[in-house]
Formats: C-alpha cells, sequence, structure tokens
C-alpha cells in the first residue's frame, strides 16, 4: 500500500514536470476567435472529465500569464458566461467576445451549438 504522501496532487517541485493548468491554457490558446469551448469539453479532452470546476480555477489564474489565455472563449455548458465575475469589470468577458464577432444576449452566447469549438474533436 503506498503512502497518503504519494496519492497528493503534484505541488511545487513536481510541478515542473507536469502542471494541469499549463495543460488548460495550451488548449484555451489553440480556440480559434470567434469560438467558444467550455470547461468541461476541456476537461474531456485532458482525459480528467469530471474537473470541469478546475479547469475554471485554471482561468482564473491566467489573466497574467505569458503568452496570453483568452479565457472569454471558454463558457459553461449551457453557453452562460458564467465566469466573467473574474474579469476586470461586469462586462468586460462579453465585450471581449463581441469584439470576435460573437453575439451575447442575457450573459449566454447565441447560437452556442454552431460556436462551440470541441478540442477532443478539433485537435485529433
Amino acid at each position: 500500500m503506498k503512502k497518503s504522501s504519494e496519492n497528493k496532487l503534484p505541488v511545487a517541485g513536481a510541478a515542473k514536470n507536469y502542471s494541469f493548468f499549463n495543460d488548460v491554457w495550451d488548449v484555451v490558446r489553440q480556440v480559434p476567435k470567434g469560438r467558444v469551448t467550455t470547461y468541461g469539453a476541456i476537461a474531456n479532452y485532458l482525459g480528467t472529465t469530471s474537473s470541469a470546476r478546475m479547469v475554471g480555477w485554471a482561468m482564473n489564474a491566467s489573466f497574467t500569464m505569458k503568452p496570453k489565455v483568452p479565457a472569454q472563449r471558454v463558457i459553461n455548458r449551457n453557453g452562460m458566461l458564467s465566469g466573467k465575475i473574474h474579469f476586470g469589470t461586469p462586462t468586460l468577458m462579453q465585450e471581449l467576445l463581441e469584439k470576435e464577432g460573437i453575439k451575447v444576449e442575457n450573459d449566454t452566447v447565441v447560437d452556442f451549438k454552431n460556436l462551440f469549438w470541441d478540442p477532443a474533436i478539433e485537435l485529433q
């Protein structure tokens, strides 16, 4: 039986070789302008289907990353801008999406199904 400390997620020194957040950011950087993906789709692509919330944490930590991470392109499974509270202003996420030609009404992406970019399909 393994010691409990061996079952922990990678931290500090171990993170030099692996970082879930970096994997998330790499996927998000590939979402094309004018398209959106979901927290769950990213988690599924990375093989951690139940980690959609952790993808959200990665998005929240992405704002100072270089190269830039287009966090506005990551929304919830219903097409809603659930992460908008983490942007500089209450309307910034919507403004960034609209600059890319994505229409948003009532904090929801219009035509979400046609704009959805699934990394499991697109990054095969």
